[in-house]
């Protein structure tokens, strides 16, 4: 099959496809990596067929990373002033990737891909879509935790009823935000179709959940033909997966480090977050490895001898090996830390990482902190009271366990074949 693979977002979003798209080539299909440009040097060297499809975010502009990080507002300026604004070229985009040497027999496309359905329904290529994380879903029988109202899902646990009220709160609050895709389908002779932003990203026929089922449990609300595969693991930076000279001779050195980072966007918007977290390391006592990106701004003041810092480290190859991870709640990260089985502590900024945060809270893996309470004396307590209590460290080894029998990859390529055999 040639098989165009699409989404948008951080390397969290696209290196789930990165694997999908090489174990697909292996299997003796042929996929096409239709992303923004921004990911072509990660995709090119791996010798997989590039498009680029898409906006593209400046991650040399701290405000608009800020903007689009911000958990009030983040969401809303991703779709309306990023997404939306673009829908037509990225339409334009994605059809040639898609009829480019012939209609491709199959395309998989991520929920911020509000393009996708509309190429689809046009072109008549068999689709399916995917989702990394519940909150996607935003079912009402397991109502997710919305960044500007965090209290909501307080009240959902107290009175699970109010499940659905969240549900048609949020379609409520997003209303109007998708009139240029109703407006593009008006203009190509559609119907206005199903709801943009809840409904129409989920394909018809097959929506993989690729996540573990610790993360979410299939409820009644979920699109039918949704099938949970487990997660799908790639961190290779663009196929280099080893790790840095000096992360590993750190490693070596001593004890297990807890290890802070801030994933590939909220990395772009750290703020003092590796300077507090440098000074909580020292007044914690653990040896630390700090992951700080590109940006020199995140380099801390101070480097004693038990801090390791480094741009960039595989988390499959870092994390085993830590005895604590600080990060985001990007379900890229997380994924990697369950995996690990390793303890977390968890300072969410906006999109899924609230939910996701939650969730870890819920399997009793974490500790949570809010972005605005994180200073290095609030850390250093939770570090301590993470790594002093033994419970989290077997609750996290338990889910590791469980992790390690999952196999997300080979699932979700299962079912695309299954799909593409049922199309031929």
């Amino acid at each position: 099959m040639r098989i165009v693979l699409t989404t948008f977002g951080t390397l969290g979003d696209v290196h789930p496809l990165i694997g999908v798209a090489l174990e697909m080539r292996r299997r003796g299909h042929v996929p096409v990596m239709a992303v923004p440009e921004i990911f072509r040097p990660k995709i090119e060297p791996l010798g997989l067929e590039f498009a680029k499809v898409g906006p593209t975010l400046n991650p040399e502009d701290p405000q608009q990373v800020a903007q689009l990080m911000d958990i009030h507002k983040g969401t809303e300026r991703t779709l309306r002033e990023v997404l939306f604004p673009a829908i037509r070229q990225s339409y334009e985009e994605l059809r040639a990737a898609v009829e480019d040497g012939g209609r491709a027999d199959l395309m998989l496309a991520g929920e911020l891909t509000y393009q996708a359905p509309v190429v689809a329904e046009v072109t008549g290529v068999r689709w399916a879509s995917y989702v990394l994380a519940p909150l996607s879903f935003f079912s009402a029988y397991d109502a997710p935790v919305l960044p500007p109202y965090p209290k909501l899902a307080r009240l959902q646990s107290a009175v699970p009823a109010t499940g659905r009220a969240v549900k048609h709160f949020a379609r409520w609050v997003t209303r109007d935000w998708a009139e240029p895709v109703y407006q593009l389908r008006a203009d190509l002779g559609l119907d206005r179709g199903a709801n943009v932003i809840f409904d129409a990203k989920h394909a018809p026929r097959l929506v993989l959940a690729m996540f573990s089922p610790l993360l979410g449990e299939p409820q009644p609300d979920w699109p039918p033909n949704t099938e949970i595969t487990g997660f799908v693991f790639y961190d290779g930076d663009a196929g280099k997966r080893e790790l840095p000279v000096e992360v590993e001779r750190f490693l070596a050195a001593g004890e297990a480090p807890v290890v802070f980072t801030l994933g590939s966007a909220a990395v772009l918007d750290a703020g003092d977050f590796y300077e507090q977290s440098a000074e909580a390391a020292r007044m914690a006592g653990v040896r630390a490895v700090l992951l700080v990106g590109t940006d020199p701004r995140n380099v801390p003041s101070m480097q004693p001898p038990d801090l390791c810092v480094a741009r960039y480290a595989p988390y499959s190859k870092i994390f085993p090996r830590a005895s604590l991870i600080v990060h985001q709640g990007g379900v890229g990260t997380t994924a990697q830390a369950m995996q690990a089985g390793k303890p977390m502590l968890v300072m969410p900024y906006s999109h899924d990482q609230p939910d996701n945060a939650r969730r870890m809270l819920r399997l009793g893996v974490a500790g949570v902190i809010r972005r605005q309470d994180y200073t290095a004396e609030r850390a250093a307590r939770r570090i301590w009271r993470i790594l002093g209590h033994p419970r989290f460290a077997e609750d996290a080894a338990q889910v590791g366990e469980q992790l390690r029998h999952e196999d997300g990859l080979a699932r979700a390529c299962d079912a695309l074949e299954a799909f593409g055999r049922e199309a031929r």
